[in-house]
């Protein structure tokens, strides 16, 4: 099930707060959790054993941790525990086939891959149960010692499948003691529905330009053309990400959660050390924090330093897929990240913001081309067209007609990228109070428009997917 579906829209999620408010505190966690598990179970119910096999590991580990962690040994045997458990589950269920396939093929060997369906959110769910017992080793968080409680926060639906990230650190304290306020609950909609937006009337729209083009021969795509696809997909996967993370964080928002923001519009960045701030802001701070400080962090020699670079963008890649082309992606990051610390980062502070802006989309936009190829012919294909070197044209008139035919969405995606909606927010709280009601009524008017159209594009397109479920 995914949250721009008229199942979620009109059943599931009204059905949820409907029993949610209705009952008591004491009994929201159950009802939080019920709902969850029946989320996960909607698509894969045998993987729910899995879910709750990775949540009993950390669960009973902090126990054991609290009860019998007297020395740092002990603790930290608990820890190792959990960990290897934790990420011996993710690799066999991640990592076997392509493990295998790589086997075969630096040997010439035929193993017969073991086929296992990828658990959706399984890197998600890890990484979140993973900062629990890390964090309780640190003594940064308390033992939690109700396993009902530990395991609705691994489970909450809003948030399970594809982030943010959520810390128990972050909502320890709501998951005990929470309020409902209606000023909460509004936010929490409207927060909800501009993902809803974002991600059906703008992400999938430049999702179809983008399978449109990359489905055409290469004779019929000009540099120009390959370019506009790769700037769609670019798009595409901005929006359809970063509104899943507006809908858990609206949702949490009604459940009486605050989930930390996931992207601070990555596409305004003006270096790439600037849009790995900006963009999956709960996994970029949780290599931070649990694999490039414990290594030393900035804090080492240069050589070193270098090596905590490449070996956290090694695994950014990775934790992503299970293919090449994702290790490429995090190491292309990695070797520019080391770039703009050591060689031309103090050089490009002078120059305009508008070269540095598009000196970090041209990165960003080619970045975004080498995740989505898992072929590598495919991928050198592409990189060629968009170079001009495959004996494809410069420009075509098929990429007028493209440009012709998403006017609207390229449009409307160009600016919604960047922070123009709170810009337009923070003036209307400076208008006088009868413009301001004037524009809250507008507004409101806006939002019924854009729920209708979102709801009439479920209805009658079959195009609804969202990218980030596989990881």
């Amino acid at each position: 099930m995914v949250f721009s579906s008229i199942p979620f829209l009109f059943f599931f999620l009204p059905l949820c707060l409907l029993l949610y408010y209705a009952v008591p505190f004491a009994a929201k966690n159950g009802v939080l959790l019920v709902f969850s598990l029946l989320f996960y179970a909607w698509g894969e119910p045998v993987y729910i054993v899995l879910m709750l096999f990775a949540s009993a590991v950390d669960y009973a580990n902090g126990r054991l941790m609290g009860r019998f962690g007297t020395t740092k040994k002990r603790r930290r045997l608990f820890l190792v525990c959990s960990v290897v458990i934790n990420l011996s589950v993710l690799a066999f269920f991640k990592y076997a086939d392509f493990l295998v396939g790589t086997f075969n093929a630096l040997l010439g060997t035929s193993v017969t891959k073991p086929g296992l369906g990828l658990p959706v959110g399984i890197s998600f769910f890890t990484f979140q149960s993973m900062s629990y017992i890390i964090d309780l080793y640190r003594g940064q968080v308390p033992v939690e010692t109700n396993y009902l409680t530990y395991l609705t926060y691994v489970s909450m639906f809003p948030q399970l499948v594809a982030g943010p990230i959520v810390r128990f650190s972050a909502v320890n304290r709501e998951l005990h003691q929470r309020q409902i306020r209606r000023e909460e609950i509004e936010n929490g909609i409207l927060r909800f529905m501009q993902g809803l937006f974002k991600k059906v009337l703008i992400a999938n729209r430049a999702g179809a330009l983008w399978e449109s083009i990359r489905a055409l021969e290469t004779g019929q795509t000009s540099a120009a053309t390959a370019w506009l696809g790769a700037a769609a997909f670019t798009l595409q996967l901005y929006f359809d990400f970063s509104a899943y993370s507006d809908m858990a964080i609206g949702m949490g928002r009604m459940l009486g959660f605050h989930f930390p923001e996931n992207f601070r519009y990555p596409l305004a960045a003006v270096s790439v050390t600037d849009f790995w701030r900006r963009w999956h802001i709960s996994l970029s701070s949780w290599f931070r924090d649990y694999v490039y400080i414990p290594l030393g962090g900035n804090r080492v020699s240069v050589a070193k330093h270098l090596r905590n670079i490449l070996i956290v963008w090694f695994l950014t890649g990775l934790w992503h897929g299970a293919s090449w082309n994702f290790v490429l992606w995090g190491l292309y990051y990695g070797v520019l990240l080391a770039l703009e610390k050591y060689v031309w980062g103090k050089k490009m502070e002078k120059w305009p913001a508008a070269v540095r802006h598009l000196y970090t989309l041209l990165i960003v936009v080619v970045g975004f081309v080498i995740f989505v190829f898992d072929d590598w012919r495919e991928l050198g294909r592409y990189l060629l067209l968009m170079a001009g070197c495959a004996g494809s044209r410069a420009w075509g008139g098929e990429c007028l007609w493209y440009l012709r035919n998403y006017a609207v969405v390229l449009t409307a995606a160009a600016v919604l990228a960047f922070p123009v909606y709170p810009r337009l927010k923070e003036k209307a709280r400076q208008l006088p109070a009868g413009l301001r009601a004037a524009a809250a009524v507008v507004c409101a008017a806006g939002y019924v428009v854009l729920f209708l159209a979102a709801t009439a594009y479920l209805v009658s397109d079959t195009y609804n997917p969202f990218l980030y479920f596989r990881f």
